[in-house]
């Protein structure tokens, strides 16, 4: 209940109001059978002859399964395929007070068929495009009222994942807006507010997800096996980017960052990998084709990530300094029975007992530490509860100092992937750039803070949000990651954005 004493429910579309979904394939059909759960009269369309029919079949056929799940009522079922009508002709839609389109991803193709809606249903109904990747603000420019049309982003499956993203367009009346929103949320559903960027919240703000694990898998950092473990078992994400491109299909993901790198002119941030373009080219998209990084043939093997043997433990350790984001480590070599001392003064890293510094990882090589030789360590969501922890030896590093690194993290019940000395590592380099990529969007109006959060958490399941993420971890350090990382690759990719330099130069004073 609002403030107006108003709920969602009472701002939303009347549940006696029909909604039209035009495009029958998976999307669509998902759509559809949101809608129908939600208690509305459902009238599918699609332009290929009989589509329509087959779809209204399949959406039956769900709710069946649903049914003899248990998770559905039979009757329930009955009323909500009693609501669910196909039809031949747009000029069927006529009464209808939402249509949302879910066509294929073609510019041209919804102008023309938004257009033809236009000239069918009444002034008062609702346009919605399902679009990923167009812009919502040229989607509409055909319109005579472009104000009416919003973009409503449904992420797949429609029926199961709660995110949806409602996109304003240049032209969006505020009113249209909010009138979808509230809907959206009257179905149960999780919406977002979101301005009409390349990408949205969502396929804007995930890019470094998978762009910075190709690039470490090609700069020869390790490989996808190790690099999915990491990101998985330290950085506590439900999948690693090798194993989730090929779920999603490596065409559709490719596409996804092709497309919104070209809308943002290239930016270099934003750039596409060349690794998953030859992927693409050779038709290998993963599940679907069979094979994509990992070949998904029936009872082919699945690469093992590297994990190092076991190594015994130093008995002892110095603590130079603040270790920062790596205080979690403390406690635990302290419950692990291992001697820490603590030297004051600036530093933040741990003295194995040869001399050899043990850092959390900074955004810079280990090999380029002046006070070299050095191992580096990754960062971890939480270091307890994390299974495995990634270490990066500077090449002049003894076998006898990476054995003592290795030990020491095996004592505290964690496997360990030794990789090569990249900069920013696995973790850490992805979680800074997710970082910044949210901290820069809300500078942008792009989203507020609690959307984009909200969106990352339920839209790809990230285990924080990275504002959230940002604010654990310091604003400062996250910076500093990034300005060495721009320091090691200088070509724009890592360099910080101004609202994230801001809000460090910010947190500085305000400590």
């Amino acid at each position: 209940m609002t403030a107006s004493g108003l709920t969602a429910h009472d701002r939303g579309l009347p549940r006696t109001s029909t909604v039209a979904v035009v495009g029958t394939g998976t999307m669509g059909q998902g759509i559809a059978q949101v809608a129908l759960a939600a208690g509305h009269p459902v009238r599918l369309y699609d332009a290929a002859p009989g589509r329509a029919a087959q779809a209204a079949d399949a959406i039956a056929a769900r709710l069946g399964r649903l049914v003899a799940k248990g998770a559905l009522a039979a009757a329930d079922r009955d009323a909500a395929l009693g609501r669910l009508a196909p039809v031949d002709r747009l000029a069927d839609l006529a009464d209808t007070e939402l249509a949302v389109e879910a066509i294929l991803e073609e510019l041209g193709a919804k102008q023309q068929l938004f257009t033809a809606l236009e000239s069918v249903v009444s002034d008062r109904c609702l346009l919605a495009t399902n679009t990923s990747s167009l812009s919502v603000t040229a989607v509409a420019g055909a319109l005579r009222h472009p104000g009416r049309l919003v973009g409503l982003h449904f992420f797949n499956p429609a029926p199961v994942l709660p995110l949806v993203e409602v996109v304003r367009g240049f032209a969006t009346d505020p009113a249209a807006a909010d009138r979808a929103y509230d809907t959206v949320a009257a179905w149960g559903k999780t919406p977002v507010r979101c301005a009409d960027t390349p990408g949205f919240i969502v396929n804007r703000i995930a890019r470094p997800f998978y762009a910075e694990a190709f690039r470490v898998y090609e700069e020869g950092g390790a490989d996808p096996a190790t690099i999915d473990a990491v990101l998985r078992e330290s950085g506590g994400f439900r999948m690693g980017p090798f194993e989730l491109t090929d779920l999603i299909g490596q065409d559709v993901n490719e596409a996804v960052t092709r497309s919104v790198w070209e809308s943002l002119f290239h930016d270099p941030k934003f750039t596409p990998s060349l690794a998953q373009r030859r992927l693409v080219e050779a038709g290998l998209y993963g599940r679907k084709t069979g094979r994509g990084w990992y070949d998904h043939a029936e009872g082919a093997p699945r690469p093992r990530p590297h994990t190092a043997e076991p190594c015994d433990a130093p008995a002892k350790l110095a603590l130079h300094g603040d270790p920062g984001p790596a205080a979690g480590l403390v406690p635990l070599i302290e419950e692990a029975g291992i001697t820490l001392t603590r030297e004051p003064g600036p530093g933040g890293f741990f003295e194995l007992p040869d001399g050899i510094r043990l850092s959390l990882t900074d955004g810079s090589a280990a090999t380029t530490d002046p006070l070299e030789p050095g191992i580096r360590f990754d960062l971890a969501l939480d270091y307890r509860t994390a299974t495995r922890i990634a270490l990066a030896p500077s090449e002049t590093a003894a076998p006898e100092a990476v054995a003592a690194a290795t030990g020491l993290f095996q004592a505290l019940g964690k496997q360990v992937s030794v990789v090569g000395d990249l900069p920013g590592m696995i973790v850490g380099r992805t979680v800074a750039m997710l970082v910044d990529f949210a901290t820069d969007a809300v500078a942008r109006g792009v989203a507020s803070a609690d959307d984009i959060d909200t969106a990352m958490r339920t839209g790809v399941n990230y285990p924080r949000g990275p504002l959230h993420w940002g604010s654990r971890l310091g604003a400062g350090w996250v910076r500093d990651v990034l300005e060495n990382l721009h320091e090691a690759c200088p070509t724009g990719r890592y360099a910080p954005s101004q609202a994230l330099v801001r809000r460090a130069a910010t947190e500085g004073k305000l400590l």
